[in-house]
């Protein structure tokens, strides 16, 4: 069926010429003996534009000084064919010498062995010269040929287009099953019309500049697998491209700009078979009339346009996701910036302590120095268009909350802060995993009842560079409603590196019936291992807090168990009365595990203040009061000594005043009347 198509190149465009009769038709008659060629021929499937019977008596005859047949032809026969000549299926190994035959226009070397053009070159008035199915491999021998519009050199062994300098008036080019692998050495035919280049090995096209006339470019049966400069031909109209290596329009995007093109094949490429394939097409090339060698409707037309318009609405969103995306990835780069250089600080703060401690100082400047050198900028490959979207982006924030699904992802102390919003019923009661990324435990700690509250259905926590340092951080965990998964990850959390963290949490959290760990399935055996390690430190926990201490910690609603509690104090573990049911002896288990509680840095630095702050106060309390009764006592001191010289006055002084009774007695009413 290709054959037909290949070179289907525009043969409208040769010179006409009419067929003799077949009356006036004879048989070639060659002199010289032709050895026969091995292989069988195939024939020649281009439509003829003459006549492909031999109109001519010819004679070929040996020459002794060459080694070329020389032709000749009757007088007659010149007059009645004196345009055209045809030596068709002559076995002809090389071109024969045509002598006077000067006036000669069409000739016709069709389905012999030809191997190298020549012995033409005089021919200097012909316009077409059909050399199909032969054996040529280079095209030379042409330069002579200023007339030449039409050149068949279909079906031939040439690798490379050369040589065609000086056929500047060149109408149609046929080049078809040769071994082409490069469009070369055209751009000066400017008044090329078709070029057929089907059946090459071409893997891709360019180099076209320079053919403004070209209407027709057939390129099918190549290993084409893209197309550039077609956009720059001004008048073409046809071109083929199928059974190629073509996969997606990008490759052949220059095709839009071309505001020619009116037919055009992909059948036989990858791209065809894909569901976009039609509708991309007359999306991006409004100016085709056949597509696929059929007729495109109106119809086609709207639908491709519906089409484009829900694919360009999904690449925009697809562009927006992944804008959104990239901005997520800066900031989350930028959070974990943050994190380091705080978590930079902080060891920082404590070796200068250690250092000071040890009286060994350092420059602060060049500890600084060190911190900020240990990251630097992080850059990346972006796609193009992402990077000119985020070039006017500048990421400041130190936070991200971030809503995907079922989770809750929070990055950076300040995405705590987000629990305080007006979360939707929906959204809210949706959520059942919250992730913690980059935020110290113990500032998740002062938001967990805000938690419990705004996320009632949250199931699963995970941890990831919170710095979980302690198995003490885990009770912090118990005040929240229902935990059934636990993730945490070792990065930013060195609790994991101990051997029974996982049995600890097991055991503290034993109320909220744990069902997996790290992604691994909680069993009873590991229940049962955890009440066996840590059991007795619960007890013992419980047994040496003061009561005031254990009512504080249980609060009224647990006043039940820390009777329960207070009858059992003092029994060895493991001893309890066998009337106890174990309902009791669960009760006193969790009551147990209430006393094993968690106080945050900050508040354990408050409250260390606070006892300064009594401690203070009870300091100078007391020695005010130490003050007081030693003035007090120094003052008795004094008054043991003055007392014996102080009663002898005091009697003296009496003895004296009542000597003299009369004088006494009216002194002392003097001193009445005068206080009245």
């Amino acid at each position: 069926m290709d054959c037909q198509d290949e070179v289907n190149c525009g043969l409208h465009l040769v010179i006409q010429t009419s067929s003799l009769p077949e009356k006036n038709k004879v048989e070639f008659k060659l002199s010289k003996d032709t050895s026969s060629f091995p292989g069988r021929l195939l024939q020649h499937d281009l439509e003829r534009n003459y006549s492909s019977r031999q109109g001519d008596h010819i004679n070929l005859v040996s020459s002794s000084l060459s080694s070329f047949p020389i032709l000749q032809r009757s007088s007659e026969e010149k007059i009645l064919y004196s345009d055209r000549l045809s030596l068709e299926r002559q076995k002809l190994t090389v071109c024969p010498i045509i002598n006077g035959e000067d006036h000669l226009r069409l000739l016709n070397f069709q389905h012999n062995f030809i191997t190298r053009i020549q012995n033409i070159s005089n021919l200097q008035k012909l316009i077409s010269l059909d050399l199909y199915d032969n054996q040529i491999e280079e095209i030379s021998g042409l330069s002579t040929l200023r007339c030449l519009r039409v050149l068949l050199l279909g079906k031939n062994r040439i690798k490379k287009i050369s040589n065609l300098e000086n056929l500047k008036s060149l109408d149609v080019l046929d080049l078809h099953g040769n071994q082409i692998t490069k469009i070369e050495n055209i751009n000066h035919l400017c008044e090329l019309r078709v070029l057929n280049l089907a059946r090459n090995f071409l893997s891709h096209v360019d180099n076209l500049n320079g053919l403004d006339s070209l209407t027709e470019l057939n390129l099918r049966h190549n290993q084409i697998t893209f197309v550039r400069d077609v956009d720059n031909l001004p008048c073409l109209q046809h071109l083929f491209l199928s059974f190629n290596n073509i996969s997606s329009f990008d490759s052949v995007s220059c095709l839009a700009d071309s505001s020619s093109l009116s037919d055009i094949t992909f059948d036989g490429n990858p791209i065809a078979q894909e569901s976009w394939y039609k509708h991309t097409v007359l999306q991006n090339m409004m100016q085709l009339r056949q597509l696929d060698m059929k007729r495109i409707t109106e119809e086609e037309r709207r639908m491709a346009s519906v089409l484009a318009k829900k694919e360009e609405e999904k690449k925009r969103e697809s562009h927006k996701q992944s804008l959104l995306k990239e901005k997520k990835r800066l900031t989350i780069n930028n959070v974990a910036r943050q994190w380091d250089l705080q978590q930079q600080r902080v060891a920082n703060i404590a070796t200068n302590e250690d250092r000071k401690d040890s009286d060994s100082a350092q420059d602060p400047c060049q500890i600084d120095g060190s911190t900020l050198s240990a990251f630097p900028e992080e850059t990346g490959p972006l796609d193009s268009g992402l990077n000119n979207a985020l070039q006017g982006l500048s990421v400041i924030d130190t936070y991200l909350v971030e809503v995907d699904g079922d989770t809750l992802s929070l990055y950076g102390s300040g995405a705590l802060e987000s629990l305080d919003r007006n979360w939707s019923v929906q959204t809210a009661g949706m959520i059942t995993t919250v992730s913690f990324t980059f935020i110290e435990f113990d500032e998740i700690v002062h938001v967990l009842p805000k938690l419990k509250i705004k996320f009632p259905n949250s199931l699963h926590l995970k941890f990831k560079e919170t710095n979980l340092v302690m198995l003490q951080q885990f009770n912090a965990l118990a005040q929240l409603r229902r935990v059934d998964q636990l993730t945490i990850d070792p990065q930013g959390n060195p609790v994991v590196n101990f051997t029974l963290w996982k049995y600890y949490v097991l055991f503290r959290l034993s109320h909220f019936s744990m069902q997996k760990i790290n992604g691994t399935e909680v069993t009873q055996n590991d229940m049962i291992m955890a009440e066996r390690l840590f059991g007795i430190l619960a007890h013992v926990a419980s047994s040496e807090l003061p009561q005031y201490r254990l009512i504080s910690i249980l609060g009224d609603a647990r006043k039940k168990q820390f009777r329960y509690l207070l009858e059992s104090k003092g029994k060895k573990p493991g001893i309890i009365n066998e009337e106890n049911n174990d309902s009791k002896r669960l009760v006193g288990e969790n009551t147990n595990r209430a006393t094993l509680n968690y106080t945050t840095r900050d508040f354990y630095n408050e409250k260390l203040e606070e006892i300064k702050e009594k401690k203070k106060f009870c300091k100078m309390y007391i020695e005010d009061l130490v003050k007081e009764a030693t003035e007090i006592n120094m003052k008795n001191e004094a008054l043991q000594k003055l007392w014996p010289q102080m009663f002898i006055e005091l009697v003296r002084d009496a003895v004296i005043e009542i000597r003299n009774k009369n004088s006494y007695m009216k002194l002392c009413l003097q001193q009445i009347t005068d206080q009245k």
